[in-house]
């Protein structure tokens, strides 16, 4: 059974930076492409990044480009966000994902994505 849990989200000042991490029992997750996702309230799930299964090729949001950063750590089994010059409106509970299949790239489409986390909360304010 696959479960994906999310951590590292908090409460954070304007500018600010936080990392998310997602890690996984029951799959390595080096053979899966990966997403991270956000729901802010009263707002519909939406990407935010990902990378693909061998973390050579990642996508953002238009968003968050340049802002945040997708990697691997396989050696702990774990994909991290690294949020930087977080906004106001990063707030958001945070979801991170994986397909069905391994060996595929990411895609920004929440339907391609079988397993997912409980989400971390995010909270950006002053």
């Amino acid at each position: 059974q696959v479960q994906l849990e999310e951590s590292g989200g908090g409460m954070v000042q304007p500018g600010g930076s936080l990392r998310l991490f997602c890690t996984a029992s029951g799959r390595t997750l080096s053979r899966y492409a990966m997403g991270w996702f956000r729901q802010a309230p009263g707002k519909e799930r939406v990407f935010v990044a990902g990378i693909d299964w061998s973390g050579r090729s990642a996508i953002y949001a238009d968003s968050v480009k340049g802002r945040f950063a997708i990697s691997r750590d396989n050696a702990n089994n774990t994909v991290s966000l690294q949020m930087n010059r977080l906004e106001r409106d990063d707030t958001a509970v945070y979801y991170c994902a994986t397909p069905q299949h391994p060996w595929g790239l990411a895609t920004m489409r929440p339907q391609t994505y079988a397993y997912w986390g409980q989400g971390t909360r995010v909270t950006v304010s002053s």
